[in-house]
């Protein structure tokens, strides 16, 4: 019997199903609301987290610049949402997003201004804009998160989930909750040849969609599954420094990294301390928090502990043309199979 437990309904509009992927994906950030301001001596930041790391960076950056910063700390849909909504009276200098599809999509409807960081040689320039309009300051990898319990040793690629061995024990996080599994998804359908069957064979071996990124990777912690695709990594890494039972590997054939991005947008009020915030953010200062974090900074010249570095991780090209519209599909597809 198939289990798939979905949250989205049918008929609700295709941007909408986007929207959500990135706002319910509750692990992006502590969910702390700081007042904004447009005072023209402070700088506003709508920063979609990790909980923790955005206080870091924004602690860091003051002591560095005395600017004050005045943060909105939220998950990626619901930020967008408050740019929209604040529309007409601007209020943000700089967003920051886990998604960069969205990041395309502010591009694209002219909500961004290009900047050329003093620090943007340093950064990975695959998971930047081109023309500078948003830097990937950071990313995850999306791979296999197992219960070390359960699960001595495990090399299986991706579409030996669908073997009789693992029915039934396999979750992965669901795309209506969460942007990093809509990436995977875009990415292992896009760059693999049957990707689509791949995913197709999972949920006729019983896959369990399990929510959002925390809710996917806690049904592996408690052990009511043994494994999750789509894991991100740094959430592992971390449980796993925490002492619970897991462990993560990438699988041979390729996965997905899911790039944060960063930009300052066209309307900033604060123009100068917009800029010097993309810089730091783009420092090896801030870039050794964002590895502190088990995150993968966006200059790989940066030291790690306890996490794979880039160059060890197989990955799947990452294809940023028309992004948006395309994982939107993505979504669509996927919330229409059975």
């Amino acid at each position: 019997m198939k289990k798939l437990k979905m949250t989205a309904m049918a008929g609700i509009f295709t941007s909408a199903l986007l929207l959500g992927a990135c706002g319910a994906d509750n692990d992006e950030a502590s969910g702390a609301e700081n007042s904004s301001s447009t005072d023209e001596n402070t700088l506003t930041v709508y920063s979609a987290g990790p909980g923790g790391l955005a206080e870091n960076i924004q602690e860091a950056f003051e002591e560095e610049t005395g600017i004050k910063v005045e943060m909105f700390q939220s998950t990626t849909g619901k930020i967008l949402s408050r740019l929209e909504a604040e529309a007409n009276n601007p209020v943000a200098d700089v967003v920051v997003l886990a998604s960069v599809s969205s990041m395309e999509g502010l591009k694209s409807e002219d909500k961004l201004q290009a900047y050329e960081s003093e620090n943007g040689d340093s950064i990975n320039p695959e998971w930047s804009d081109a023309d500078n309009y948003y830097y990937g300051y950071s990313a995850a990898a999306l791979g296999v998160a197992y219960n070390t319990n359960e699960v001595d040793s495990i090399d299986a690629d991706w579409d030996e989930f669908s073997d009789e061995e693992w029915q039934g024990r396999v979750a992965m996080p669901d795309p209506t909750s969460s942007g990093s599994a809509v990436d995977f998804l875009y990415g292992l359908t896009n760059q693999t040849d049957g990707g689509w069957d791949t995913v197709q064979s999972w949920l006729d071996n019983d896959l369990l969609i399990a929510g959002a990124n925390k809710e996917a990777l806690n049904s592996v912690i408690t052990g009511d599954k043994d494994v999750v695709v789509s894991a991100v990594d740094y959430m592992t890494y971390k449980a796993k420094n925490d002492g619970e039972p897991v462990d993560i590997y990438y699988p041979e054939s390729g996965t997905v990294i899911s790039p944060r991005a960063a930009a300052i947008l066209a309307d900033a009020h604060n123009l100068e301390g917009a800029q010097a915030y993309i810089d730091f953010l783009l420092s090896d200062t801030a870039q050794q928090l964002i590895a502190d974090a088990y995150i993968l900074p966006g200059n790989d010249a940066i030291e790690l502990n306890d996490r794979a570095p880039l160059s060890e991780i197989p990955t799947l090209p990452l294809d940023l043309e028309d992004i948006e519209e395309k994982q939107t599909e993505t979504l669509n597809k996927f919330t229409s199979m059975e």
